[in-house]
């Protein structure tokens, strides 16, 4: 498909990438309706709900979405979608030769950082808005500090002022749909919602209560950042120039409620499953997916390893990943009828072993205050409870410890609370139980548990011997020993 002279990504240009093999909306995106604004246009969103958006439009659907930035760093977002009509490629990487497409069910964005607020209410409560989704990771659900309550408005300071607005003018209901991988994450919209509310105007959380609605749901895709390699790929063998390409496995799942407000699309016709079991479809997520990679990825990081599957091609990594699903995770998990927790595990692994992805070990070790609390913490918590074996979640805990403290700092990934935790973990070199005392994360049941401290010890003082590999060889032939069901 290579071309000498590659084309510039347009609507204007679409008939010629058509002609290269490449497929391209065969939909009128002007008739798409403005129904969905979606805050937070990242990687996710472009390769997640845009997707199914886009394959609805494919057969005849008329939703379209808007897009929303209120951070500044969207600019950067803006200025290359605004440079392509919107429009933008999916690379997916499975084990063969990368697919493209180009998605077109973005069909505007609005760049409203702070300052910029009137923008913003107006979309939110423009009466063609029915449903307002959210991808603005986990910590934008945080509770804002004093400080922040009284100067800098949070996202969803933001969008109570929308629906202030939309309230004022009797625009109607509206749905707030969480894309983030939160557990419960409506709920955590709704709430994240009132409080905000509140701050605004006494009387705005009781519309909102009547009127909104907050879909719990669970997403899953696997989307790693587009790196240069990616653009590089798609000019030189697609034939394709694209300010920002989005890339991610073919593997997709989207799991909700169908708690609508108002019309919302056959998101079924593509794909999607609307269950009342959302909240174990969540803990299959959380547990397996979110666990896996984030305990393997601080113990290659130690290793030097750069990529997912490049972790999974060692034996001992793999050997631990397949124990934590299989020993320690599926036993806290209620089985969906239909949807065995062995098969969702086994698809974990698959995914993770995907050579095509290339997805960086940095990307994964992003935020971990934040992710090992809702994916790890719990299964930790009810293997205690049982009895049962703990060995390879406090090695991944472990490692995460020794990570942050023999990593330097500027080459560490992102985390909210990063100084607070590296505190903790240099406490650690010298007492590997001190870095339990970050309350944060380790709730009184596991810092109180002799069994937890003394196995956590264990795990870190191996990690500092031998290096990671060492480590998880002996954690394995631990719980091989005995160490419980």
């Amino acid at each position: 498909m290579g071309r000498s002279a590659p084309i510039r990504l347009g609507q204007a240009r679409l008939a010629e990438i058509a002609r290269i093999g490449i497929p391209v909306p065969t939909y009128d995106r002007a008739r798409l309706e403005p129904a969905i604004v979606h805050v937070g246009v990242g990687g996710f969103h472009r390769a997640h709900l845009a997707v199914y958006v886009h394959e609805l439009a494919t057969n005849g659907g008329a939703w379209g979405i808007v897009g929303l930035g209120l951070l500044p760093d969207d600019a950067e977002m803006a200025a290359a979608l605004g440079g392509q009509d919107f429009l933008y490629t999916l690379i997916e990487k499975g084990g063969g030769e990368p697919s493209a497409q180009v998605i077109g069910s973005i069909t505007r964005f609005v760049h409203a950082p702070g300052g910029h607020g009137a923008a913003a209410s107006e979309l939110i409560a423009a009466s063609s808005t029915l449903i307002l989704s959210l991808t603005i990771t986990e910590s934008g659900y945080a509770e804002p500090s004093a400080a922040k309550r009284d100067g800098e408005r949070t996202t969803f300071d933001r969008i109570a002022a929308g629906l202030a607005l939309r309230r004022d003018r009797g625009a109607g209901p509206i749905t707030i749909l969480s894309c983030d991988n939160v557990p419960r994450n409506g709920d955590a919209a709704r709430g994240a919602t009132l409080s905000a509310a509140a701050r605004l105007d006494a009387t705005l959380p009781a519309w909102v209560e009547k009127n909104c609605t907050f879909p719990n749901s669970m997403v899953d895709r696997i989307t790693p950042a587009t790196a240069p390699d990616d653009r590089e790929w798609l000019r030189e063998s697609a034939g394709i120039v694209d300010s920002w390409p989005v890339v991610s496995e073919p593997f997709r799942q989207w799991v909700m409620e169908d708690n609508f407000a108002g019309e919302r699309p056959a998101w079924e016709d593509a794909g999607a499953l609307f269950t009342d079991r959302i909240h174990d479809w969540e803990q299959y997520k959380l547990r397996m997916l979110n666990a896996g990679h984030s305990s393997v990825a601080y113990l290659a990081a130690l290793a030097g390893i750069a990529y997912v599957h490049e972790a999974m091609a060692v034996p001992a990594l793999r050997t631990f990943v397949e124990g934590l699903l299989h020993r320690e995770a599926i036993p806290t998990l209620a089985e969906i009828p239909g949807h065995p927790r062995e098969e969702y595990a086994a698809s974990v692994l698959e995914r993770f072993a995907n050579v095509g992805v290339r997805d960086q070990i940095a990307r994964v070790c992003i935020d971990g205050s934040a992710k090992f609390p809702t994916f790890l913490i719990p299964t930790v918590e009810r293997q205690l409870e049982s009895g049962g074996p703990i060995e390879r979640a406090s090695t991944a805990l472990a490692g995460w410890a020794r990570y942050l403290a023999v990593v330097d700092p500027r080459e560490q990934a992102f985390d909210a609370d990063g100084d607070i935790a590296r505190r903790y973990a240099a406490e650690a070199t010298a007492d590997p139980v001190a870095f339990l005392a970050y309350e944060a994360v380790f709730p009184p049941a596991l810092r109180s548990s002799p069994r937890f401290r003394s196995t956590f010890a264990a795990g870190y003082e191996r990690i500092a011997a031998g290096g990671p590999i060492a480590a998880l060889s002996a954690a394995s032939g631990m719980e091989s020993a005995g160490g419980g069901p």
